[in-house]
């Protein structure tokens, strides 16, 4: 009996070969690098940061001070970008310390060293040509003492906050990069694992094909020379998408209706089958051999042991966002000691799993009055 045409053709072969996307496979992004040097030392947020704390002690000093507001803005100003300049400098040299000494340590304690020093700098500097050094002046040392105690007491405490916002940012680092570190060898654990199923899958259908082949060869049959040529043209064409990541539902469906020919050719008593295409389907991704791997299966499992041999419907429809697949077939049906799905649907139910993380389903019935009904159901992804 002829095979009834399928409803549905793919225009042309496309040839996807580009990567699959696994939804937990994060892309690598580069860690951004910390800064080095004076772009360390004069970061535009270190500055801000001082400017405003300076700014806000000298306003507040201000009130008070005798030499007027901008005398002690300016005063509280320098003492602040010396201590940012000291714990910078200290920040990344001398690059090798002691291990009896902690690099906070040092940055915390220059800091505090550097106030009373630089505070004496900045009125010695300031004394015009001619006056009596400030330690000789009342109102002069009183406001020395004032900058000295306050830089003494603040700057070390600001020291000591940025330096745990330091840490708290290096953790934050350090853990985005162990992520993308983590996500990448995730990746590359699904991509080893989606080659490894796929490598089973091609002598698996090999061995399965063969074996048809050889079944003729052993009864006789004058179909055996013919069977055997078109076996070879098929696998020349079927091979080499064992190995390709990602094809469509056009490409499976060529490959399908060859093969089912090539089935027909072996037994034309034995094999009817039909394909009901939805148009709209032919262009969605899916791993390679997935159609195939269920028509085979219903082949030699279902319509191959079967005296009166039996009829294969392969349905294929794309509902919204998602698509569809069943093959039906009239054969054996479900054997009750089976043990399990066997290799090929156990395989191919793990490669859609990690194609699809987990958004995809493979479910395996019984038909009445006998037969098998395998349906897949998977996200609805055009092919780049």
């Amino acid at each position: 009996m002829t095979p009834a045409a399928p409803a549905s053709r793919s225009q042309g072969q496309t040839r996807d070969s580009s990567r699959l996307d696994y939804p937990h496979a994060m892309h690598a992004t580069a860690v951004p690098m910390r800064p080095q040097g004076l772009a360390l030392m004069l970061g535009w947020r270190r500055l801000l940061v001082t400017m405003l704390i300076s700014l806000g002690f000298g306003l507040m000093l201000g009130i008070h001070w005798t030499n007027g507001m901008m005398s002690v803005l300016v005063r509280t100003a320098l003492l602040g970008l010396i201590a940012m300049l000291v714990f910078g400098l200290l920040e990344q040299w001398p690059r090798r310390l002691p291990r009896w000494i902690a690099r906070w340590v040092l940055q915390v304690v220059g800091v505090a060293v550097a106030m009373p020093i630089s505070t004496a700098l900045i009125y010695a500097l300031s004394t015009a040509p001619g006056e009596p050094a400030f330690y000789h002046v009342q109102d002069r040392m009183d406001g020395f003492a004032t900058l000295t105690v306050l830089g003494v007491l603040v700057a070390p405490w600001v020291a000591l906050g940025a330096l745990v916002r330091q840490k708290e940012a290096l953790a934050r680092t350090q853990a985005l990069a162990f992520e993308l570190e983590r996500s990448e060898f995730e990746r590359q654990a699904l991509d080893a694992r989606l080659h490894l199923l796929q490598a089973q899958v091609a002598p698996h259908f090999l061995f399965n094909t063969l074996a048809n082949v050889q079944a003729l060869v052993d009864a006789g049959s004058p179909q055996a020379a013919v069977v055997l040529r078109s076996l070879i043209a098929y696998l020349r064409a079927a091979v080499p998408r064992l190995h390709e990541p990602v094809t469509t539902l056009g490409q499976e469906l060529q490959l399908v209706q060859a093969y089912l020919e090539l089935m027909h050719m072996r037994m034309p008593d034995r094999l009817q089958f039909a394909l009901h295409v939805d148009p709209a389907a032919m262009t969605l991704r899916c791993p390679p051999m997935t159609l195939l791997t269920l028509v085979e299966n219903a082949v030699r499992h279902g319509i191959d042991p079967s005296e009166e041999g039996g009829r294969i419907e392969i349905q294929v429809e794309r509902r919204g966002d998602r698509c569809v697949v069943r093959v039906v077939d009239t054969g054996m049906g479900l054997r009750p000691n089976g043990g399990g799905l066997g290799t090929g649907l156990t395989t191919l139910r793990e490669r859609l799993q990690l194609t699809f993380d987990g958004d995809a389903e493979l479910r395996v019935g019984a038909q009445s009055p006998r037969g098998v009904s395998a349906e897949l159901d998977f996200p609805a992804r055009e092919a780049d």
